[in-house]
């Protein structure tokens, strides 16, 4: 019978992400995932980027991943938010001396890096494209038939499956969930003058449109765009031609970026919200979208699953140096206690910005103009946003801070 520390049901970006955490740490884990890791590691799998915020990189530069991203993303300088093309908007730029407000990197070059690290790390065994036929949970560990025919025997189990996860829903962990009847639009774009290192956010009542710089290529200068709109509507913008659609995208953003193209193959994504109220149960803890999924209009969601890891790395570290059960309860209720807040928070602000700014007519146009203005003009709110946005706000774990634990 194999045994470890943890298993991990899940080697996503999340999954990934805790199996090198915990070696770096002296934690072992077993990664199973059904995944084949050829496809999920192809172009033309996830078309999508993620800003990924400053205490995560941190995070990276403690567990070796950071090493492998090099060159590979492009630091966000600045973050400019506006209502429509409106006057009135709000800038964040960090202070002299603090660095970048995070990186965008493409999903594939960042699940290359993560994968690549958890295979890498010496008390992580990866397993792909196998998956757990059975899992049992009970006082004394867990233990999970797989697919390969082997038996795995851990003193923690935790969901990385994703926000469809199935350990989640046979442990009975309840989700408050709901659509937005609204689709992302992904594609990335080239396009004619230099973003600047800017992410640029324009808030339209169907939804946002999130222009976010990419390193250049041989084509020129690129961002990542993700479009919201009706969910009714995603068919018919995926059927324009490339010229049409180039052409709507360009009245979105003003033509600031000049002229617009080439354009990547495009993509949609339904977008709603889920949020799991307890995330733990008998040796079990869930982290990413198996526990909570936002809206992406402050580009959050995976910065919270890697919050997730940060946590629970702290608090088995901390556990194992007591000598506890890596499954004892009391561990797992420090976990829930630390991360249950903090993600309704964050789902809550998410979801009201969604509301807020979807509201249409001229009067609740003008207010929010005003507002956004308003904060520009106050130090104090701006910084409270930009730690916010970097990851830094409320009761850090020490890997965010950029310490190992």
């Amino acid at each position: 019978m194999d045994s470890a520390d943890v298993l991990i049901l899940g080697g996503g970006l999340v999954g990934s992400a805790l199996a090198a955490a915990l070696d770096a740490h002296g934690i072992t884990s077993i990664v199973v995932d059904p995944a084949d890791p050829a496809a999920i590691l192809a172009a033309e799998h996830d078309g999508r980027a993620s800003a990924i915020a400053s205490a995560p990189m941190r995070m990276f530069e403690c567990i070796g991943v950071a090493a492998r991203l090099v060159g590979r993303g492009c630091p966000i300088q600045g973050i400019r938010v506006s209502d429509g093309l409106e006057p009135g908007k709000l800038d964040f730029a960090p202070d002299e001396g603090d660095g970048a407000l995070g990186h965008m990197f493409e999903n594939r070059v960042l699940r290359t890096a993560l994968l690549e690290a958890a295979l890498a790390a010496p008390l992580a065994e990866v397993r792909m494209q196998t998956r757990a036929l059975s899992v049992d949970r009970g006082p004394h560990g867990v233990t999970a038939r797989l697919s390969d025919g082997s038996t795995v025997r851990a003193a923690l189990l935790v969901a990385a499956e994703g926000r469809n996860s199935p350990t989640r829903e046979a442990a009975g962990l309840r989700v408050a969930r709901w659509t937005y009847d609204h689709a992302a639009l992904i594609s990335t774009i080239g396009h004619e003058r230099s973003h600047g290192n800017i992410a640029f956010e324009i808030f339209y009542p169907e939804g946002p449109f999130a222009i976010l710089p990419l390193p250049d290529d041989a084509h020129g200068h690129r961002s990542a765009v993700v479009w919201t709109v009706r969910e009714g509507h995603a068919p018919a913008m995926l059927a324009l031609s490339d010229r049409a659609w180039l052409a709507e995208a360009e009245k979105k953003m003003g033509g600031f970026l000049g002229r617009l193209g080439p354009l990547s193959r495009r993509s949609s994504y339904p977008l709603g919200f889920h949020h799991a109220a307890w995330i733990t149960a008998e040796r079990l803890a869930l982290v990413g979208d198996a526990a909570h999924g936002i809206h992406p209009i402050a580009g959050q969601g995976v910065n919270v699953g890697f919050r997730d890891v940060a946590t629970l790395v702290e608090v088995l570290v901390e556990g194992k140096r007591l000598g506890m059960d890596l499954g004892d309860g009391q561990l797992l209720a420090r976990y829930q206690r630390w991360r249950g807040l903090d993600t309704f928070m964050v789902a809550a602000a998410t979801d009201g910005l969604t509301r807020l700014f979807g509201i249409p007519g001229r009067a609740p146009a003008a207010v929010r103009r005003f507002g956004l203005s308003a904060v520009d003009k106050l130090p104090p709110l701006k910084r409270f946003f930009m730690s916010e946005a970097r990851g830094e706000s409320g009761d850090v774990p020490k890997l965010l801070q950029g310490m190992t634990v």
